[in-house]
């Protein structure tokens, strides 16, 4: 596979919203690697939780689906896993592409 994009579809009316909303993203994932490098698991929790909870409002699926995948990881205690959904996250974001169109 070569530097493989992955495109994302958003409504036009969230263009103002999204660059604001991927950088606090970009903010988690920092705050991300930092905390589990602490084994700090309630904060880990705390802010896949979030993403689960915000992803989806946007249109990014994935970032809900990684947030829910770490929220259960830091519940169970299991630092490989959420190691693993960090590094999804990451990918994630530094692969992403946004195409806005009307809906």
């Amino acid at each position: 596979m070569s530097e493989d994009k992955i495109i994302v579809h958003i409504d036009i009316d969230l263009e103002d919203l999204v660059p604001g909303f991927l950088e606090n993203r970009q903010k988690d994932l920092e705050i991300l690697e930092k905390v589990l490098q602490e084994n700090d698991f309630e904060s880990l929790r705390s802010i896949g939780h979030n993403l689960k909870g915000v992803g989806g409002g946007y249109g990014f699926l994935e970032i809900t689906e990684i947030g829910a995948a770490l929220e259960e990881s830091a519940k169970a205690a299991n630092l490989e896993v959420a190691s693993e959904n960090i590094k999804k996250l990451s990918y994630y974001l530094s692969h992403l592409e946004v195409i806005y169109e009307e809906v």
